[in-house]
């Protein structure tokens, strides 16, 4: 039956090119290069980005061919299922024989293909035939699996010269002895199916997570919460099924004023509880509901206790107030109000953004006391999330006091000059939250990768031969020894067993 089912198989061609080598490289080859085009072409970015970085041409071209979400496109995907069809029925050609072998119905040997083997001790030792065999048989018994003993039945001639029986006066062969057969590590061939098996969970959950995971972003203000996030490149809202608060969020930078360490307080909130509350650091990630937070980056996203520097342009005199977001207070001088308005994080001045600042409104107790230079131009960045378009809003006139240069509205050539004196930041955490139903195949097929491969190359089917025949004076005594790998150590066995055999 199993004869009739490899010939069929053989004179099947959708089974030869699924066992193909050849199927295998190209497959290969086609999932490295294409992991390296991956790699160097940012995944799952905005559709502005790869405009400005490739050109409308290129960006059809490569969208058409799903480049921008490669990992997760159709064609990726079926070269892993192509791979796995591959070398499961690689497998299945090669497993009947396997298995005949590391489970016989019946143990049995040739004493001829030991005769033949280069690992060897022969040795002579006095005594007893029948005590020598069980001796012998007791000791190997010890440390080898399977054991099987056989009585020397040999007829004349069927010796070689090198392993001849002793022989008496008139020629005959001696009869008696017997051979001694052990074995263990038949199982140790199953090692790269382990392997084969390793791989298999390791693409099982790559398709996974590239059909239903997926990687988003959010941004988390300090002291706020969110239920969910944005998926790169289409801003795709996908609802966590809980909450996230962010509860603070701290940095320290290095002398060099690069950022040494980020930590967020992340608070996990279900049915209006709090049920996990966490600090993670880059690479150490909130996990909760098969989701994990990793923190990706920050910002300034607010401030507090805002100190403004307000100096008279007529007295020359200046004065500190401290100020909140909405508050108004009245002008030094008596000469009107000021309110705070918002942080931005960019204004854009003729056509240069400025960056971070504070906006207000200055209100002077005269509709004329403070116009300043209205040819300036002073414009609000859209792009950068801030509404409006002019810096005078009647009645009163916008002030843009930027963080990086502090003395700009003097070109306003107001009455009154605004600057930033000091605040405490109120930052954002940005997390990347991602979604990998497959990354426990992923970890299991590593552990079974790790272990196939030390029984495909540490371990072996090792099988030992002791032949114990009658001579004049004596016992002779002969081991054989094989190994599917490591010879050398197998020697080793075969020395250590005649050192025990030779011990009286």
């Amino acid at each position: 039956m199993t004869k009739k089912i490899s010939k069929t198989r053989a004179g099947n061609p959708v089974w030869n090119f699924f066992t193909s080598v050849k199927l295998t490289v190209v497959v290969l080859l086609l999932l490295a290069s294409t992991s390296v085009i991956g790699t160097l072409i940012p995944q799952n970015s905005s559709e502005a980005f790869y405009i400005q970085k490739y050109g409308e041409v290129f960006y059809n071209l490569f969208s058409s061919l799903d480049i921008f979400d490669m990992y997760g496109s159709w064609w990726f995907i079926l070269l892993l299922v192509l791979l796995s069809i591959n070398i499961v029925v690689c497998s299945m050609d090669k497993l009947t024989n396997t298995w005949k072998i590391i489970f016989p119905q019946k143990v049995n040997f040739n004493i001829e293909r030991f005769r033949r083997l280069k690992i060897r001790e022969c040795f002579d030792i006095k005594g007893d035939v029948n005590d020598a065999l069980a001796r012998c048989e007791g000791i190997v018994r010890g440390e080898w699996q399977t054991t099987v003993k056989e009585d020397a039945v040999l007829k004349e001639g069927a010796v070689s010269k090198e392993n001849a029986l002793s022989q008496d006066s008139t020629g005959k062969t001696l009869m008696g002895g017997g051979v001694i057969f052990a074995e263990s590590g038949r199982w140790t061939r199953l090692g790269v199916y382990v392997v084969h098996v390793s791989v298999l969970l390791m693409l099982a959950g790559a398709v996974a997570g590239s059909v239903w995971g997926y990687k988003s972003f959010v941004a988390i203000p300090e002291g706020e919460t969110v239920g969910g996030s944005y998926l790169r490149g289409t801003n795709e809202y996908i609802p966590f099924g809980f909450d996230l608060r962010c509860n603070s969020f701290s940095v320290t930078f290095y002398d060099t004023g690069h950022p040494e360490e980020f930590k967020s307080s992340l608070t996990v909130i279900k049915e209006g509880e709090d049920v996990l509350t966490s600090d993670i650091v880059v690479n150490d990630p909130l996990r909760y509901g098969g989701l994990s937070f990793y923190q990706s980056s920050y910002g300034t996203h607010s401030a507090r206790n805002v100190a403004l520097k307000i100096t008279s342009s007529g007295s020359g005199m200046s004065y500190v107030k401290v100020v909140e977001f909405g508050q108004t207070i009245d002008m030094p001088e008596s000469a009107g109000t000021f309110t705070l308005n918002e942080f931005v994080r960019g204004y854009n001045f003729r056509g240069h953004d400025l960056g971070e600042g504070f906006v207000g409104t200055f209100i002077p107790a005269s509709p004329m006391g403070d116009r300043g230079d209205e040819s300036m131009g002073i414009q609000r960045d859209e792009s950068m999330g801030d509404k409006g378009d002019q810096n005078v809003v009647s009645p009163g006139v916008e002030v843009y006091m930027p963080l990086k240069f502090p003395s700009f509205d003097k070109m306003r050539r107001g009455e009154f000059i605004f600057e930033v004196d000091s605040y405490e930041k109120k930052y954002y955490t940005g997390l990347q939250v991602t979604k990998d139903p497959g990354v426990w195949y992923v970890y299991a097929g590593f552990v079974l990768m790790i272990m196939g491969c030390w029984i495909t190359f540490f371990m072996s089917h090792r099988q030992i031969c002791v032949e114990i025949t009658p001579k004049p004076g004596g016992i002779g005594v002969t081991i054989y020894g094989t190994s599917t790998r490591n010879s050398q150590g197998m020697k080793l066995k075969v020395m250590r067993l005649a050192k025990k055999l030779k011990t009286p």
